[in-house]
Formats: structure tokens, sequence, C-alpha cells
């Protein structure tokens, strides 16, 4: 069952008007995950928001925002997970190496 609740006034600003939804998960799932259960909704939120972003469906900026984390602190989460922060792929590299070349770099 969902239950949603608007934030309240204490959170920041620019995430007031954000929904927010309550999750039943099994305590075997929070125990196998070893989350901090003092933290839970912050330490589930930033690892699915770290999922979003693995599997390309936000930004890295979006990513951070979504779990009310500063970019550079879920830049570091995401590090600390095995996960690159900058997305450079092969067609990033190739149009850099056309450029360097047109330079005569």
């Amino acid at each position: 069952m969902f239950a949603t609740e608007l934030l309240g006034p204490s959170d920041p600003g620019y995430l007031r008007s954000m929904e927010m939804v309550r999750v039943d998960l099994p305590a075997a799932l929070l125990q196998a995950a070893n989350l901090d259960i003092a933290n839970l909704s912050q330490e589930a939120s930033r690892l699915l928001a770290l999922e979003l972003f693995r599997e390309e469906k936000v930004s890295l900026g979006r990513a951070a925002e979504l779990c009310h984390t500063p970019l550079a602190a879920f830049m570091d989460f995401v590090s600390a997970h095995e996960v690159s922060p900058i997305r450079y792929g092969t067609s990033e590299l190739e149009e850099d190496r056309r450029t360097m070349s047109e330079l005569g770099l």
C-alpha cells in the first residue's frame, strides 16, 4: 500500500512541492542490503537514484536532486558504488579525436 504526503516547510525550498511516497519493504531485504535503519529513507532514495543514473534514465544532477543529496556528495556516493559519475562514451572520444586532429594537436 502506498501513502503520500507533501513535504513540510523544513525541507529545501526547491523540493517543497515534491510529493513523497511511503513504501513497505520486507525486513530481510533491508538487512541484506545492510542499510542504516536510522537513515533508511535517505539510503534507499540514494540507491534508487544511483540505479536510475546507472541505467541512464536520469542525469547525474537529476539523480542527486531526486534523492535530496548535494551533487558533490552524490558524485562521491556514485563513485563509492564503482559507477563513474562521468559519461564519456566512444562517440564522444571519436568526436574529441576529430576535433584535435582538425586543430593539429
